[in-house]
């Protein structure tokens, strides 16, 4: 598929966000306009600076084409097992459709296996239905019921 997985750099930040605001949520969330927000830089920070966060970003030509946050979560539950959490999952519109969300979905799940976690999860709007079919069709299954306080 062409595909490249690396950390992400600050200066993938403009097409990290604009690929996050290519949705109807996203949309409403964030703001891609140059320049950036300084929010973003300083989140980007305390991802890069977090031993156990990782953000990442599928490139193919050199064109960073889709963006994911993994985390990878100890717990004292299941016998002190380790959880991988993806977050932010987002594929370039263009590129949708052709397997590149899964072999990266793939390719995150792998990652948390190889750290040693006993699962993967990841939360997902409950508007999403398109994106709950993929997820089923990769594995996933919705086993809990999430909830979250805005604040």
């Amino acid at each position: 598929m062409g595909l490249h997985y690396r950390d992400a750099t600050e200066a993938d930040l403009p097409a990290i966000v604009a690929l996050l605001a290519d949705d109807p949520l996203g949309a409403l969330r964030e703001d891609p306009s140059l320049p950036l927000a300084a929010s973003y830089g300083t989140a980007f920070a305390a991802i890069a600076s977090a031993p156990h966060q990782r953000l990442i970003v599928a490139e193919e030509e050199g064109r960073v084409v889709g963006t994911l946050q993994l985390l990878l979560i100890p717990a004292i539950s299941r016998r002190g097992s380790w959880r991988g959490q993806i977050e932010g999952v987002r594929i370039a519109a263009d590129r949708r459709g052709n397997g590149h969300g899964e072999a990266f979905v793939r390719w995150a799940a792998d990652q948390c296996r190889s750290a040693g976690c006993v699962s993967v999860q990841l939360t997902s709007d409950a508007s999403r239905e398109a994106a709950h079919r993929f997820w089923r069709r990769l594995g996933f299954e919705a086993t809990h019921v999430g909830f979250k306080m805005s604040l």
